[in-house]
């Protein structure tokens, strides 16, 4: 009895594994219609879809003036008024004052060098000029003394009271007076030459400025010696090197083929490679009328309109010939991108741009043709990137790679 009602607890495992197939293939026919609704959802929003190759151009800041632009040339900025100032004397350098960089006016002392020596010659010819003058007082007074004997004797022998001897004697010293005099005048002639000399001398061992100007080197410092020529042994020439800023000009090498794009007082635009966010107004000043036959070029200068004091001598430059002068309004930068990158979608114009490894389609507001290229009034800043030439297929949130990517 008891082994009957163990026979009751077996379990019959055809029925169960019959049960369990039933339902696997149950569950089985509701998951492939959703895993089919949720690839095609995937596959439209474009996260299944493969990717597609494109081409990417960055949104940048363009001039107006690059539509204009007949040539472009590269060259430096450079001081048409510059000097390198020394002394007309050899001396120890005892004074200076100034550095790079400090602004110097016309005749301003900016050197010195020991000049005890040449102070003390001057000294002499004063003393010197000071006796020469008092010796010319002295004359004087002997030759208005003789004149008026010379005068009293002059009347005695009229009157016959004195010998034509004694007559004679006055008139001699009255001469010898006069000359004397003369003599006393030359030598304090001479004695005034001698201590202008002296002046030129003591002036020459004050180095002045030429002309108004910057100090852009300084070469040598207190204790050095400074000569004209500087060809002794550890002497300096130049004290200091200067350069009128006012002066600043570009000096481009235009090649010999594309000269004829240039003439002068032709606008043009410069831009410095240190200060790469601003442009500057210019006009051609001189075009030099000889050719470097090595480079074939012919060196063009061009003058900037306005001033600055960020422009230095010897920065680097690039200047674009322009065939006619910029509005008010031309001389901002505009936000541009390749006309290719611009599309009708919709209805309105939109760009695709890349973020991450998909595109989004970005509406955006277009100005003026920039050459071959189009301004975007909004939508998208500098920097950014954008698809180019971009095929029907991509659309919002399209997958995409670069060529060889």
């Amino acid at each position: 009895m008891a082994e009957e009602d163990l026979s009751k607890l077996k379990i019959d495992k055809t029925r169960a594994s019959f049960g369990h197939s039933r339902r696997r293939r149950k569950l089985l026919w509701l998951l492939v219609p959703l895993l089919a609704l949720l690839g095609a959802g995937l596959y439209a929003t474009g996260l299944l879809a493969p990717a597609v190759e494109v081409e990417l151009a960055t949104v940048s800041q363009v001039y107006p003036s690059q539509a204009l632009t007949l040539l472009n040339a590269s060259g430096y900025v450079v001081a048409q008024r510059k000097a390198s100032v020394a002394s007309k004397v050899t001396g120890r350098l005892e004074w200076l004052g100034v550095e790079e960089g400090s602004p110097v006016t016309e005749g301003q002392v900016i050197a010195r060098l020991e000049n005890r020596d040449v102070q003390a010659a001057l000294s002499q010819a004063t003393a010197e000029l000071q006796r020469a003058r008092t010796e010319v007082a002295r004359t004087r007074a002997e030759q208005h003394e003789a004149e008026l004997n010379f005068r009293r004797f002059e009347d005695l022998l009229a009157d016959g009271i004195i010998a034509r001897a004694e007559f004679d004697q006055a008139e001699a010293r009255h001469l010898q007076a006069r000359a004397a005099v003369r003599a006393a005048q030359a030598t304090v002639k001479a004695a005034g030459a001698a201590r202008q000399g002296a002046e030129v001398a003591l002036d020459y061992t004050q180095i002045r400025a030429p002309f108004n100007a910057v100090v852009l080197t300084k070469n040598a410092d207190i204790g050095d010696i400074v000569t004209p020529i500087g060809a002794a042994a550890e002497a300096k020439a130049a004290v200091v090197n200067i350069a009128d800023l006012d002066s600043l000009q570009v000096e481009a090498d235009v090649s010999e083929s594309n000269l004829e794009k240039v003439r002068v007082g032709q606008p043009c635009e410069i831009q410095l490679d240190a200060l790469p966010e601003r442009r500057f107004a210019g006009a051609v000043h001189m075009i030099v009328p000889t050719a470097d036959r090595t480079k074939a070029t012919v060196l063009v200068k061009v003058r900037f309109i306005e001033k600055d004091p960020k422009i230095l001598p010897e920065m680097s430059a690039r200047v674009a010939f322009l065939e006619r002068a910029l509005t008010v309004a031309e001389h901002r930068p505009r936000t541009a991108v390749s006309r290719t990158a611009v599309v009708h979608r919709d209805g309105q114009q939109v760009v695709f741009q890349l973020a991450g490894e998909q595109v989004t389609a970005t509406p955006v507001k277009t100005g003026d043709e920039i050459g071959d290229m189009l301004e975007i009034l909004n939508g998208v800043q500098a920097g950014q990137k954008v698809v180019i030439r971009p095929l029907d297929k991509i659309k919002d949130g399209s997958r995409v790679r670069l060529p060889g990517g």
